[in-house]
């Protein structure tokens, strides 16, 4: 079998985390703000000891490490992703997500521009099909120092070894289709922007424990979230306020920037004057982890 890295792509993400995503088939991401209790990163499972570097053993090496190995957890906080950071200071990390797809395949232009023009760093998971749509308007976003590329996988999927689901999403399949779920869009923005991402969020925030530590394998870290931002894109733009303002420092905001019909910009625009007004400042995760 050829590199995965040969392979063709096979299908037409105080921090702020912009991750405003479409489910690639149906049903409601992050439905709830909820997630004061979530802790941080716990230490991924020791499944592979050989430390050898993906590019060296791609594809059919993570089949072959992983071929009977039974995850234990599933869920948005199992070992190995990050859902806040630690700091004495007054920092939160925004994140925003696109996922593509039919519905999800828009862009916040006046999101974006809000955050360029008061000077707001984030950190912006990007799904592989919505890169195909927004090719220009991707690489602009990658240019701009204030912000921070992520991979928000191939194909939008729950990241599972043995095709869990959520939100009636079918997971992928096995290892190595777990590994093609990150590794394809890892490489395409690395070929458009000549930098590998460092973080990784799966479509619906869903991992198993096994599926994180092939991500690990592949030089990137599980970004998860203390804070859900925006229900999905789905919160009033009241909502989207009131779960900013519950950040505290170190927290990592779930939102989204490919949903430009919803409130999440407009929570965002008035939530924004009185976190400064508090003392908080914006972060890339990259800057603190």
């Amino acid at each position: 079998m050829q590199p995965v890295r040969f392979i063709a792509l096979p299908v037409a993400g105080l921090l702020f985390v912009l991750s405003a995503c479409t489910p690639a088939t149906s049903g409601q991401e992050h439905p709830s703000p909820s997630a004061s209790s979530r802790t941080a990163e716990r230490p991924a499972p020791d499944v592979d000891k050989s430390g050898e570097s993906v590019r060296e053993h791609p594809e059919e090496r993570i089949r072959e490490t992983y071929r009977g190995v039974t995850p234990k957890e599933w869920g948005e906080q199992v070992r190995g992703v990050i859902t806040r950071f630690e700091t004495k200071e007054p920092l939160i990390a925004l994140t925003f997500d696109a996922c593509g797809g039919p519905r999800g395949s828009k862009f916040d232009q006046a999101l974006v521009d809000h955050l360029i023009r008061e000077q707001i760093p984030a950190t912006l998971f990007v799904n592989s099909r919505w890169i195909d749509a927004n090719r220009d308007t991707f690489l602009r976003l990658s240019e701009n120092p204030l912000f921070e590329i992520g991979n928000h996988g191939t194909e939008h999927r729950p990241l599972s070894v043995n095709g869990r689901s959520v939100y009636g999403i079918r997971g992928t399949s096995d290892p190595a289709h777990a590994f093609r779920e990150v590794w394809l869009n890892h490489e395409k923005i690395r070929n458009l922007t000549g930098r590998e991402p460092k973080f990784f969020r799966a479509g619906t925030a869903y991992y198993d424990e096994v599926a994180v530590r092939i991500v690990h394998e592949t030089g990137e870290r599980v970004a998860g979230f203390d804070v859900v931002g925006d229900g999905g894109a789905r919160f009033s733009a009241s909502q989207v306020k009131q779960a900013l303002l519950s950040a505290k420092p170190g927290s990592i905001v779930i939102l989204h920037f490919n949903q430009p019909n919803g409130e999440t910009f407009e929570g965002l625009r008035q939530a924004i004057p009185v976190l400064k007004q508090r003392g908080f400042r914006f972060v890339k995760l990259e800057d603190v982890l």
